[in-house]
């Protein structure tokens, strides 16, 4: 008598082990997916978040969202310090977003809306301080140089060149 070959299914457990085995396996990758989407959700919050600190920042300070640079450097040195922490502040804000939102590209036009307005500062700082834009992400130094660049403005006095 010949032994009939069976299903090879069988070699590797019942039909019912291997339909579990299949949904275990499903879900695990559901998990995965979870996982990282909760993620994703969890670091746009977060830059939202910064973001509209930075917003109710700017509206809580007027003077900072369209400085007179060379009237903070006159007045008070207090004045000059917010107006850094304020810059510091905003390029935190948009160094995370551009992060985060970095395929929605209206996030980088208001960032670049509002760094025109500070580009002078940001052109004297290093001048002053050569480590200050160190302490900010490569993509936030080359965007700010790449912005000092489009519109000519140039160290040490901040000024646009004139073409």
């Amino acid at each position: 008598m010949s032994n009939p070959r069976s299903p090879w299914w069988l070699r590797y457990g019942s039909l019912g082990q291997i339909a579990q085995a299949v949904v275990a396996l499903l879900g695990f990758v559901a998990i995965l997916v979870q996982i990282n989407l909760l993620g994703k959700n969890a670091h746009e919050a977060g830059a939202r978040q910064i973001y509209q600190a930075y917003n109710d920042l700017e509206f809580k300070n007027p003077q900072f969202a369209s400085p007179d640079l060379e009237r903070s450097k006159g007045g008070p040195p207090s004045d000059l310090v917010q107006y850094e922490v304020y810059v510091s502040y905003f390029l935190y804000a948009c160094e995370e977003a551009m992060r985060v939102f970095d395929n929605k590209r209206e996030w980088q036009a208001t960032c670049e809306y509002d760094l025109n307005n500070h580009l002078p500062f940001l052109c004297e700082k290093p001048a002053a301080e050569p480590v200050y834009m160190t302490t900010y992400g490569t993509a936030t130094q080359q965007w700010v140089d790449s912005d000092m660049r489009r519109l000519g403005i140039t160290a040490p006095d901040g000024k646009a060149r004139k073409t």
